[in-house]
């Protein structure tokens, strides 16, 4: 079998080129966050879930697009660091974010050079769930704790060890040069085989169906009941790992402009308001619903995959308790309370 112990694992990290910029799970001031990290050390390999996406290693908080100055007629723009990125130890909701993300930057007719040049430059490795937090709902959106969607390499929690699975191309390639398996076994490494029952989560729905309710919701007043206790702070858009809102922002300062990308969430009551004033969605009910609607409905519709992945963020850090879950069982889903 292709497996491999945790000190397996921190000798491949050590071992990685110098040249590569390498984010994994890490604990920060109490928080389990993706950062770049200098050392396997720092690496937590046993973890429930981030509470932070590793979304900002493709999509960063805040980025600079151009800068120019006016005085020298001088422009210039950002041009991303061609350095090989190693995106280690992230859990399948969240490789599986990344396929929408794909989808939204890369697809289209015109290709965003600033998230595709990184993204042609990520490998990304998980670790497999084996136990799911109780606020998981991976399989409901059609992922799974085992799913390998969107990973390169799919690493497998076996108690003594690790048991390695290169799903893609590039993650054979990956995974033979750095050591992490037997390049004779190359007819091994892409199957996850059936290991026996897998923990207990929430069951899967008919998001085709729940599409269908949700069009049809328009102006159902239970969006209002749902969403009343909504403060619209924009947590669930933040901690997602697949929202990909920004605003572009420039900024001027000793001559030189500057023009940066920044997230932003649907959830700001600013968020689609007009010069003129005007707020074609002026409460939470009109906000949270485009939340939903984006997520289970027009996401479906132009890429084929929800704008959700379950990883549940959403629901463990709400300051008020709103519970998605609730809100898909109100139409049609299942799972949560509702």
């Amino acid at each position: 079998m292709n497996r491999r112990t945790k000190s397996d694992l921190m000798r491949f990290l050590g071992g990685l080129p110098a040249d590569c910029e390498v984010y994994a799970p890490v604990e920060r001031d109490g928080i389990v966050t993706f950062e770049a990290i200098g050392s396997g050390d720092e690496v937590l390999l046993d973890y429930g879930n981030s509470r932070i996406s590793p979304r900002h290693v493709l999509l960063p908080r805040m980025e600079t697009l151009l800068t120019s100055c006016a005085g020298d007629r001088c422009a210039s723009e950002c041009t991303c660091s061609s350095r090989p990125i190693v995106l280690f130890g992230t859990r399948p909701c969240d490789a599986r974010a990344f396929l929408l993300l794909d989808e939204v930057f890369c697809a289209g007719k015109t290709r965003d050079v600033y998230y595709g040049d990184r993204r042609d430059l990520l490998t990304i490795v998980s670790i497999g769930c084996t136990q799911p937090l109780e606020t998981c709902f991976c399989v409901t959106t059609g992922g799974g704790p085992m799913s390998t969607e969107g990973s390169d390499i799919l690493l497998e929690d076996c108690g003594d060890g690790y048991e390695v699975h290169a799903v893609t191309g590039r993650g054979k390639g990956f995974a033979a040069a750095h050591g992490l398996l037997d390049p004779s076994r190359e007819g091994e490494w892409a199957d996850v085989p059936d290991r026996g029952p897998r923990p207990a989560i929430e069951p899967p729905v008919d998001l085709g169906a729940l599409k269908i309710a949700l069009d049809g919701s328009f102006e159902d007043p239970l969006w209002l009941a749902l969403t009343e206790k909504c403060l619209g702070c924009g947590i669930c858009s933040f901690l997602c790992p697949s929202c990909h809102c920004f605003d572009i922002v420039d900024e001027e300062a000793g001559g030189v402009c500057t023009r940066k990308r920044v997230w932003d969430s649907c959830q700001f009551s600013c968020f689609t308001e007009q010069a003129s004033g005007f707020n074609p969605r002026p409460t939470g009910r009109e906000r949270y619903r485009q939340r939903i609607m984006h997520k289970f409905s027009y996401c479906m519709e132009n890429y084929g995959r929800p704008g959700c992945v379950g990883c549940g963020r959403c629901v463990s850090e709400c300051p008020v308790n709103l519970d998605i879950r609730q809100v898909l069982a109100a139409f049609g889903g299942r799972g949560g309370d509702g």
